[in-house]
């Protein structure tokens, strides 16, 4: 097997989990049938920054709510499920849509509903607070929690395997991803 800088030298497509991999998994429910999550900036900002450079991005979550769906499209993410139950499928049809190899894909998710598709991926990875199960089935944990950056760890990874990372100083906001729309 190679080792995990090889095999993520060849991702291109990244899949993340929401709650316990973006946030630190806690939730506040508002009276609308919304919810309220804590979002990590660098998490973000990495994010963005790997849809400019030309990354794929797709969220599979079983999270819902408008202001989860909002704060996708501010950074850029298109390619999204929400309120998905089926993780697997919505991952198979993403993947067969854009036409990657499962074999190629860095999956980051944190409890027992990410197990299947993190064995269907070539590059299971989670964070450091992330269930047993979930840690065993992973080619790398980060050392950052959910929420905490872990996200921004696996991202910058991979972009600097690439010579991608801090490639230039224009950086991304929510105000450029939108002119760039």
């Amino acid at each position: 097997m190679e080792n995990f800088k090889e095999a993520i030298a060849r991702c291109r497509t990244f899949i993340f989990d929401v709650d316990g991999v973006m946030t630190d998994g806690g939730i506040i429910p508002t009276v609308d049938g919304d919810f309220i999550r804590r979002y990590n900036a660098k998490d973000g900002y990495a994010l963005a920054y790997a849809l400019r450079m030309g990354y794929r991005i797709c969220i599979i979550t079983g999270g819902r709510g408008k202001t989860l769906e909002h704060r996708l499209r501010m950074l850029g993410i298109r390619d999204y499920y929400l309120d998905c139950m089926d993780k697997i499928a919505a991952m198979r049809e993403y993947l067969a849509r854009e036409g990657v190899d499962p074999a190629d894909v860095i999956y980051m998710g944190d409890d027992i509903p990410d197990l299947e598709c993190m064995r269907a991926v070539g590059i299971p990875v989670c964070p450091a607070d992330s269930a047993s199960e979930v840690i065993e089935a992973s080619r790398y944990v980060s050392e950052f929690k959910g929420g905490e950056g872990a996200v921004r760890d696996i991202v910058e990874q991979v972009l600097r395997v690439h010579g991608d990372w801090a490639r230039d100083s224009h950086g991304v906001t929510p105000s450029s991803l939108a002119a760039s729309c």
